[in-house]
């Protein structure tokens, strides 16, 4: 008896009986699952968001900021580091601490303003949002310093320590934004050459 390929992978499917070969059933072999292909990647910006980071002067303000940032740390981290291992030179530590502090208060206002004019919100957008978390731990430790500093809570060697923990926090966010400006860089070569492509193609 002859039963179309639908009935037949159904009554194979209900049927539970191990003498189904001798009913007529032809048990076929289950379809193997589709594998389905993963989702490509989110792009970093959309057309509209690298538009307006490229057109927003607080792009330019942040490419200045985030090494002058660096430059302070450097430098601050080398004073740190001799007071602590010296004793000598906690004025000249306590002031480069304050600046890097400074600036990162800068750096991090600007960056919110930055965020606002791109993706429409101040912080936390889509493709910063990791970042954005830990430059609140960054700030958190920062500030806590300050505190300590200013209230006259521990030593000064426990008020370094803890300027040394905001500085090994900060060289983590500073390796997360520069792994994201190195994404965007490689997205925005591949849209130019994508867009550059399309232009050739419509070209009589």
């Amino acid at each position: 008896m002859f039963t179309p390929p639908v009935l037949d992978r159904l009554i194979a499917w209900v049927d539970a009986c191990p003498w189904a070969a001798a009913t007529g059933c032809r048990h076929r072999p289950a379809m193997p699952p589709r594998r389905s292909r993963p989702a490509p990647p989110r792009p970093l910006y959309t057309p509209e968001e690298r538009a307006r980071r490229d057109a927003s002067p607080w792009t330019v303000v942040q490419g200045i900021l985030a090494p002058l940032q660096f430059a302070v740390f450097l430098v601050s981290l080398a004073l740190v580091v001799r007071f602590l291992v010296t004793g000598e030179g906690l004025l000249l530590a306590t002031v480069s601490v304050i600046a890097k502090t400074v600036v990162l208060y800068t750096i991090m206002i600007t960056g919110a303003i930055w965020e606002r004019e791109v993706f429409g919100r101040y912080l936390f957008a889509r493709p910063f949002f990791w970042e954005d978390v830990f430059s609140l731990l960054v700030i958190a430790l920062h500030t806590a310093y300050l505190a300590m500093l200013l209230l006259g809570l521990g030593d000064a060697r426990g008020q370094m320590m803890v300027a040394l923990a905001a500085y090994a926090a900060y060289v983590v966010n500073a390796a997360q934004f520069l792994l994201k400006l190195r994404a965007g860089r490689r997205e925005g070569t591949r849209w130019t050459g994508a867009s550059a492509g399309a232009a050739a193609d419509a070209a009589p």
